[in-house]
């Protein structure tokens, strides 16, 4: 036999002949990890601490008085996301598969919490439970995970046990009343931004997993059915119906509702090609466009770096997007796909309605920019779920 020969009996029977050094690097995580994917997330949350420490360090009414304040709970909060990421990456796709019922039903408790007293009521949302110390957490922002993993869970089980080679219609029921009961939840806030995120994830998966296209037509009437239900019932509140007044008829009340879109417009506006500087935008300084480190954090790169800085924050995210499909089409079974495809949907939408509310081309949602509006609940399961990604990608075999 060739040398070649024997070096491949090596590697194809390890458990025969004992693996090498090359073959026991393949296998370890490192290995498997999508560093393309993991840096373009890096970038994106490090490189946002400077457009959160732009847009606060001369708030002194945020900041009590330390220009770092936010600066420095950024990049704790980037560095806890991290370590989360790195805990899912190293239990594994299948191991996390077993102990979603459990996370299911945690999420639930704590939105269900957030509705009771200790929820609390910030910008109109009664959303958060205060912590104490400053700290809050946002359970909307981790019932997203839920619905993805429970989904993914409910509609993969026959699949990927070889019973059926596309979920059945009593699978696709079950995923979307796992999918109803926390949007029911969010929806009471009323956190109609949020709700909107769940739904595009809903038909995302819906569309991955192979399910009967009825179901996909179904759920797009009962989505349309179901805002109507909504406007008609008087579920949202007034600052959210006057959000939509404004979007559909911008010059209705530039000074009041419509304020943030017209100051969020002209900041990216007059950034130009190359903007006009870090830490030295004029409507940035100037204080002119509320929460600028949270919901309307892209007019800080809008007009601080101009074009250039704000596509190339488009273009990470778009790079993030490309390795989320990339690896939901390369996955080894259906629960993979189907989550991969969930946080691509999560991510596309969310990114798409944000930047989209800051340039006046989407109604105001309040919803983050993922990996770059500060806010700790957003980062940390934005994190999660590139966990959640690279515990796919780790699945693949490794290429002899």
């Amino acid at each position: 036999m060739s040398s070649y020969g024997s070096y491949r009996q090596l590697r194809l029977a390890p458990q025969r002949a004992g693996m090498s050094k090359k073959t026991l690097a393949k296998d370890s995580p490192l290995w498997r990890i999508d560093w393309i994917l993991l840096l373009a997330a890096v970038i994106l949350s490090l490189g946002s601490s400077l457009l959160v420490w732009s847009a606060t360090r001369g708030r002194d009414s945020l900041t009590h008085g330390d220009p770092q304040y936010f600066l420095f709970r950024h990049l704790t909060n980037v560095v806890i996301g991290m370590v989360l990421c790195a805990v899912v990456i190293g239990i594994g796709s299948r191991r996390f598969r077993t102990v979603v019922p459990f996370l299911y039903v945690g999420v639930i408790l704590l939105l269900v919490a957030t509705l009771s007293p200790l929820g609390s009521t910030i910008n109109g949302q009664h959303s958060w439970i205060q912590l104490g110390g400053g700290f809050s957490v946002q359970p909307a922002e981790f019932a997203k995970l839920a619905i993805v993993l429970a989904m993914a869970v409910v509609l993969a089980d026959q699949v990927d046990a070889g019973e059926r080679e596309f979920p059945s219609h009593r699978a696709v029921f079950r995923g979307l009343v796992w999918a109803t009961v926390p949007m029911a939840v969010v929806m009471l806030m009323p956190d109609a931004g949020s709700v909107m995120v769940m739904a595009v994830i809903v038909l995302g998966i819906l569309l991955a997993s192979g399910a009967a296209n009825r179901w996909v037509f179904g759920l797009i009437l009962a989505g349309v059915a179901g805002c109507i239900a909504i406007w008609k019932l008087g579920v949202l509140s007034k600052y959210q119906i006057d959000r939509f007044a404004a979007f559909a008829n911008p010059a209705l009340d530039p000074s009041g509702v419509g304020y943030n879109t017209a100051q969020a417009r002209i900041a990216i506006g007059s950034g130009g090609l190359t903007g006009k500087g870090l830490f030295h935008g004029t409507q940035t300084t100037g204080q002119f466009v509320p929460e600028q480190q949270t919901d309307f954090v892209f007019t800080v790169a809008g007009e601080e770096l101009g074009f250039l800085g704000a596509m190339a924050i488009i273009v990470l995210l778009g790079v993030v997007l490309w390795r989320g499909c990339r690896i939901a089409r390369h996955a080894t079974d259906l629960y993979g796909t189907i989550v991969a495809a969930g946080v691509v949907a999560w991510f596309a939408f969310q990114g798409f309605e944000n930047i989209g509310m800051c340039l006046g081309i989407m109604p105001v949602a309040g919803i983050p920019l993922p990996f770059v509006s500060y806010g700790g609940s957003s980062m940390f399961a934005t994190w999660v779920a590139i966990g959640l990604l690279q515990a796919v990608q780790s699945q693949r075999p490794i290429a002899a």
